[in-house]
């Protein structure tokens, strides 16, 4: 009795966003690390604009190369499998990154590190759309996702008080963050079940009574592929913020590496209470549409006015809408409306397809933005771009067809 009492006070469904959650946190600081770094890179190695982007491009290239690739194994050989070793990989590689030898060997560890990342997603995303109740499952996802604000704002705070507070050499912080990747890991190797221990009627779950799985059914349902361009472009804008805001602040607004990861670090912060606010709204209204279309305008709204901020004050303004109203409280909206879309038997191949289309982004956003940088000898030109992308995005989502999604009481 007292067992049962116990499991149903904290039921696995809650074990699961915990673990999930920290795996974001664990992920983005090992991610985001890198960018009050980035001056530093430079100088080291020699590089122009374009040239430093290009190591994030290649991080997220090899990130989203593993995503239908890790859904298709998690799907077939089991997702906790696939997660425990992705996370085993993930803390070998980035702790690498302290002895790596020159450029080259640096760039080849970033990657690994990347390409063990990739295999989180749609795993993740499958196990726990499979457990969370039905009218939690946007606000559940929500409390995951916001696992990436925090590891946003503790990979730029690890960067900046390693080397301004204790005077560390640039590839420290990698080694940090390691430990508690590995720690992650082995929660989920002990914690996570293949499936929910308990089957709640109200869960995302596959039946024996659904037809097999095809994989290109997803590429022909609308809806999936809208809400797949709809991520591509909330997700550009997204990855010039967090790879390119650090360094804009300290070359183009002339502050030092503190002040800027500060500043920098508004957007992951807000973006927790704007993840909350806008998932349950979605899960209240039984529709994604309306909450989105809401989102992507202020979206666009806040990357105009990062660049036309006159004052620090404007600019952090700019910066706590971008936070309330961006991709990371977009995600979990998003994610909601590929569960609802998606065949139940191909949920982790489903999610690992809108992490590859999202983070296709991520690829092109560091590099392009350096690259017109380079041309236009400043970055303003980056952040008109990406508000170029979003728009984009706005017509996409009006293209979704979508009905009320009812809400288990």
């Amino acid at each position: 009795m007292e067992k049962n009492a116990h499991a149903s006070r904290f039921p696995y469904w809650i074990q699961l966003v915990i673990i999930f959650f920290f795996g974001w946190v664990v992920i983005y600081a090992g991610r985001s690390v890198l960018s009050p770094l980035m001056p530093m890179i430079q100088d080291e190695y020699g590089l122009n604009q374009a040239e430093l982007g290009i190591i994030s491009s290649l991080f997220f290239l090899a990130y989203t190369l593993l995503q239908v690739p890790a859904g298709l194994l998690g799907d077939r050989l089991g997702h906790k499998k696939v997660l425990v070793t992705g996370f085993m990989l993930f803390a070998v590689f980035i702790a690498s990154i302290s002895i790596s030898p020159g450029f080259l060997g640096f760039i080849l560890l970033w990657m690994l590190t990347g390409a063990a990342q990739g295999v989180y997603y749609g795993p993740q995303y499958a196990l726990s759309s499979e457990a969370i109740p039905k009218k939690w499952l946007t606000l559940g996802s929500a409390v995951i996702g916001s696992g990436m604000s925090f590891g946003i704002a503790l990979g730029y705070q690890l960067s900046s008080v390693s080397v301004n507070h204790f005077h560390t050499g640039w590839k420290l912080p990698f080694v940090i963050i390691a430990l508690p990747v590995l720690v992650v890991a082995l929660l989920m190797l002990f914690v996570i079940h293949k499936r929910p221990p308990v089957a709640a009627p109200a869960a995302v779950q596959a039946t024996d009574q659904e037809p097999p799985f095809r994989f290109m059914d997803l590429l022909k349902n609308r809806n999936l592929i809208l809400a797949y361009i709809t991520i591509f472009c909330s997700i550009y804008g997204f990855f010039v913020i967090i790879s390119w805001l650090p360094y804009y602040l300290q070359q183009e607004r002339g502050m030092d590496m503190a002040r800027a990861s500060n500043i920098a670090s508004i957007v992951p912060w807000i973006s927790i209470l704007g993840t909350l606010i806008f998932s349950y709204a979605s899960d209240k209204l039984g529709r994604r549409k309306p909450v989105v279309l809401c989102m992507l305008p202020l979206s666009l709204l806040a990357l105009f006015g990062i660049v036309y901020s006159t004052s620090e004050t404007m600019l952090i303004v700019v910066l706590v809408l971008y936070g309330f109203i961006g991709k990371i409280s977009l995600n979990p909206i998003l994610v909601a409306l590929v569960a609802d879309n998606a065949p139940k038997k191909a949920l982790g191949t489903a999610f690992s397809l809108y992490n590859f289309f999202g983070m296709a982004a991520s690829i092109f956003a560091p590099y392009v933005t350096g690259f017109i940088a380079d041309r236009t000898g400043s970055l303003n030109a980056g952040f008109y771009f990406a508000a170029i992308i979003t728009l984009v995005g706005i017509g996409a989502m009006l293209l979704v067809r979508e009905k009320h999604v009812p809400q288990p009481e």
